[in-house]
């Protein structure tokens, strides 16, 4: 599925609170691209506000909690009770908001992104990679951010969403994947709580930008504001008006 972006620059990224997962020091971001993800924050699901967020590094493999734990199941292939032979496909308006969220994070690189406070690139564009290769190139570059693709999937996000899919290693990281792994993401975040109306819109935008640094909170700010550099690369007004246009036409 091709998706148009945003050419403006902004940092994405989608994090978990896993074990370790890889080691090496972390570094803060200073450049265009903000990142949550290059000093591996963690917050708690249930936390209001910023200074709840607390400031770990990439040796912890810690990332943000899941919003929504148990919405992870409707993408799990072989999960027992799971009605999906294979992970949901997209909708319209899911589509139109990851366009959103891309014209927050990814910059013109799209798809291809690579997080750019990482010294060491990937030795091809990430989309002509498989999973396994994004694998050994961060194993064989400690020290350094590894955010990478159109939704900036930092490594502990990243494996626990193809973990969770059950997707083999061999297959390439595509647009197409991407998407899938981001549309979990979106869902974690209350999609199917916010469209049966069990959710405010203004909620569900503030728990996308819970996992994404480059979208504002309703405060206006990054849920991650001032940490290793991110802000929000959008207004909320902007953020608003574009969620609105998606679900009401």
């Amino acid at each position: 599925m091709s998706l148009r972006t945003s050419p403006s620059r902004g940092a994405l990224v989608a994090l978990l609170l896993l074990p370790p997962l890889w080691s090496g020091p972390a570094e803060a971001n200073s450049g265009a691209f903000s990142l949550v993800g290059d000093g591996g924050f963690f917050m708690r699901a249930s936390a209001p506000a910023a200074s709840d967020v607390a400031l770990t590094d990439d040796e912890t493999g810690r990332g943000a909690v899941s919003l929504n734990p148990g919405a992870a199941s409707l993408f799990r292939g072989r999960a027992s009770g799971s009605l999906f032979a294979h992970p949901p496909a997209a909708s319209i308006d899911v589509a139109q908001i990851m366009n959103v969220i891309a014209s927050a994070e990814a910059g013109k690189a799209d798809y291809d992104a690579v997080q750019h406070g990482a010294r060491i690139k990937p030795p091809v564009p990430p989309t002509r990679m498989t999973l396994a290769e994004i694998y050994d190139w961060i194993a064989e570059t400690p020290g350094q951010p590894h955010a990478i693709g159109r939704y900036q999937f930092i490594p502990a996000t990243l494996k626990r969403l193809v973990e969770n899919q059950e997707v083999p290693l061999h297959r390439s990281f595509s647009p197409k994947l991407q998407d899938q792994l981001a549309h979990q993401l979106i869902e974690e975040a209350g999609l199917s709580e916010f469209k049966s109306g069990q959710m405010s819109m203004e909620a569900f935008m503030n728990n996308l930008a819970k996992i994404w640094a480059g979208l504002p909170t309703s405060s206006g700010k990054s849920y991650y504001d001032n940490y290793a550099g991110n802000k929000a690369t959008m207004t909320w007004a902007s953020f608003k008006e574009q969620m609105h246009r998606i679900f009401t036409g």
